[in-house]
């Protein structure tokens, strides 16, 4: 796993997704590692290049002698998008990790994109409780936690039949270092993030767990009154580690906090693609009888696939031309050559790509598809 060395600890991370795609860091809650995330991963990688890391002492990340700050965290996140070449991206942590996505959003504003804080707060618990946690720790080891975490991190009606997050979360804490553990607490005792949080200017989602005892939702109201146009969701049957116990549900706010919802996103790739005269004289062709497949169209065509970080918008058009001739539909190949017009593709590479479908798709479809071209074009020289 590749690691950079940043004031005295070597701090492992991981990279995830389109090396082209924009950039999201997501920061573990304490006494977890990077793996937190793998139920986010692959729906996240789909559209961003997502970058994991361990705070100090979790993981395979190293420790330094405690006491730590807020403001180590910070950097120590900083300073992998720095070996990165990442000059923006957008954040989400939870717990511990949302307050050092806070930190960076409030203490360097031009190095995030967007916000997502899940299950955080601007200060946790008391100093004398933090303290005889990390006294706690750094004579028995993290791993004494562990019923006490599970208690803390899930609700009651957990499903986990077979002990599989049990184990998860025993695999992670097996993993950090008693003195990263501890210190990471007293970075805790001391943290305060009121004034700080007047300072965040982007745009920010709130996420809470409903049944969370570690940050319960007042203290996300509170958050969410603070920071200038956030946005709050609650989730309902979920305790701190929200991200595991509603996987999915977090996911989806996520992503729709972050790249709009899908019927949103498709809205807007639709219209860059086919235009808006196009796009609006559909919306007033729909009827009670046509709405649902309009919709559908426009969230998971437009809104989940074209949107993809994989292939780019301009690739995507010179495939959907060649489909629509191999498939014979010409009524929609007019619209997707306009399309591929708007995508950048060139008319000489149009000619190219219906010459190829003439050896793959046959004369017959070719010749039809040059013919629906040449009026394009034609219509186009008129206009």
């Amino acid at each position: 796993m590749p690691t950079v060395t940043h004031e005295g600890a070597t701090i492992a991370y991981r990279v995830d997704g389109p090396a082209a795609a924009p950039a999201l860091v997501l920061a573990n809650s304490l006494g977890t590692t990077m793996a937190m995330w793998d139920d986010q991963i692959d729906a996240f990688a789909q559209r961003f290049r997502v970058i994991r890391f361990d705070h100090r002492g979790h993981g395979e990340s190293t420790a330094t002698p405690g006491p730590y700050t807020l403001e180590l965290l910070g950097r120590d996140a900083l300073g992998v998008l720095d070996a990165l070449d990442v000059e923006r991206a957008s954040w989400c942590g939870l717990s511990i990790g949302g307050a050092v996505a806070m930190w960076v959003a409030a203490n360097a504003p031009t190095r995030v994109d967007r916000l997502v804080i899940c299950c955080s707060a601007r200060r946790f618990g008391t100093p004398e409780s933090w303290a005889q946690r990390a006294t706690l720790v750094r004579a028995e080891g993290a791993l004494t936690l562990l019923d006490v975490l599970m208690q803390r991190w899930f609700t009651p009606g957990l499903d986990d039949p077979e002990g599989l997050t049990r184990t998860r979360v025993r695999s992670m804490l097996e993993t950090v270092d008693a003195e990263g553990y501890a210190g990471c607490c007293e970075a805790l005792a001391d943290l305060d993030l009121a004034e700080p949080l007047g300072a965040i200017g982007a745009p920010t989602l709130v996420l809470a767990g409903a049944l969370d005892p570690v940050v319960r939702p007042e203290a996300a109201y509170d958050l969410a009154e603070r920071i200038a146009g956030s946005s709050l969701v609650v989730l309902s049957g979920a305790a701190h580690l929200a991200n595991i116990e509603q996987a999915a549900r977090v996911t989806e706010a996520v992503l729709s906090h972050l790249c709009g919802p899908a019927a949103e996103r498709g809205d807007r790739v639709r219209r860059r693609v086919l235009g808006d005269e196009h796009v609006d004289r559909a919306n007033r062709g729909r009827t009670p009888a046509t709405a649902g497949f309009s919709d559908l169209v426009s969230r998971m065509a437009w809104g989940e696939v074209w949107t993809r970080p994989g292939l780019d918008s301009r690739t995507r058009s010179c495939i959907t031309v060649a489909m629509l001739v191999a498939l014979g539909r010409l009524d929609e190949l007019e619209m997707h050559i306009r399309g591929a017009e708007r995508n950048g593709v060139s008319r000489d590479e149009i000619s190219e790509i219906l010459l190829q479908t003439a050896i793959y798709c046959g004369f017959p479809a070719a010749n039809s598809a040059f013919a629906v071209a040449r009026r394009v074009f034609e219509d186009d020289a008129d206009a």
